[in-house]
């Protein structure tokens, strides 16, 4: 309450407070507001202009400035959605900071009741990927940090790493990270390794030792993760981008009126009421995984390579239901 009263000579009415508490979750009356303002005037420089109406309520002009401790219910609502979002996005040392200020949300949040909007409000919303839900893997978080912390500086990292399949884990003496992406469950570090400038993915989770090296990383010239992303590599890419020719059904194809695959997209509603569609597209492992993924309701026209390899899968897959 003390936070949403201005300063002289502005100044907020009863009713216009018992409004801002009751939209923060704080279910009081308005006597009651009234009663803590003369309470409080007796402690803090709050007057009341009774002048004219509607009356209300302010800070003395001259009044020192001064931060009240604590969060409002928004501000602990917005740092519970950063905490949940947000904890593998940010570099340790921020994290470490926020830490206090997560745990006094958890706290203010707390204080209210159970069912208020704002503690409903976290049990309204979700982010959810498009695709099958699968359980995060287990990463080192001794090991994750000590990367987050050379990407944050610049510095370069020696990595123990086991491959895929691998019992043997590799040793890498130079690693340069240049970012790092969440795709999934899953964390990528996007890096060089040694004196090579062809970036690579190592799996975080993969990851069982690390050292950061007191030694500056090296930069790749002209390197955009926008670009890279947008390249495929982080569908794992297969190849050159393709022209994709297909045809979907109505139902398989309708979204990509709303959500198109790539920004010179083509889409046609055809007379027998499927869709035609035209695009130009990373030639990724995940493009075929999502063709795959609609059955019956795609048939890729072109190009012939990629037509002839979804044939060859679905014959195999056919194989196996016999």
């Amino acid at each position: 309450m003390l936070r949403a009263i201005p300063r002289a000579p502005r100044k907020i009415t009863v009713q216009e407070l018992h409004d801002c508490l009751m939209t923060a979750d704080f279910a009081v009356t308005e006597r009651t507001i009234q009663r803590d303002l003369r309470e409080l005037s007796s402690v803090f420089p709050l007057v009341m202009d009774g002048r004219n109406r509607p009356y209300g309520w302010s800070w003395q002009r001259d009044s020192p400035s001064f931060d009240l401790p604590g969060l409002s219910v928004p501000e602990a609502l917005a740092l519970t959605l950063v905490e949940q979002q947000l904890a593998n996005s940010l570099p340790p040392a921020t994290l470490d900071t926020l830490q206090l200020h997560f745990r006094s949300a958890q706290q203010a949040l707390g204080a209210i009741e159970p069912h208020s909007q704002a503690n409903a409000w976290l049990d309204k919303v979700r982010t959810i990927a498009p695709m099958q839900r699968l359980l995060a893997p287990v990463s080192d978080a001794a090991c994750q940090r000590i990367v987050y912390d050379a990407l944050m500086r610049d510095r370069q990292l020696r990595l123990s790493y086991r491959k895929r399949e691998h019992l043997q884990v590799v040793r890498y003496e130079e690693v340069h990270p240049l970012a790092v992406v969440q795709r999934g469950q899953l964390i990528y570090l996007v890096c060089m390794f040694a004196a090579y400038d062809d970036v690579r993915m190592l799996a975080m989770h993969r990851i069982t030792q690390a050292e950061m090296l007191y030694v500056d990383s090296r930069k790749k010239a002209g390197f955009s993760l926008d670009d890279y992303i947008e390249s495929g590599n982080m569908g794992v890419r297969a190849g050159e981008p393709i022209q994709l020719q297909a045809v979907f059904s109505r139902s398989a194809g309708e979204h990509l009126f709303e959500t198109p695959l790539a920004s010179d997209q083509m889409l046609t509603a055809l007379p027998e009421g499927g869709l035609s569609l035209h695009a130009t597209v990373a030639n990724t492992r995940e493009l075929r995984w999502w063709l795959l993924g609609l059955g019956d309701g795609v048939n890729v026209v072109a190009p012939a390579l990629l037509r002839d390899e979804m044939k060859g899968m679905i014959q195999r897959m056919a194989a196996h239901y016999r």
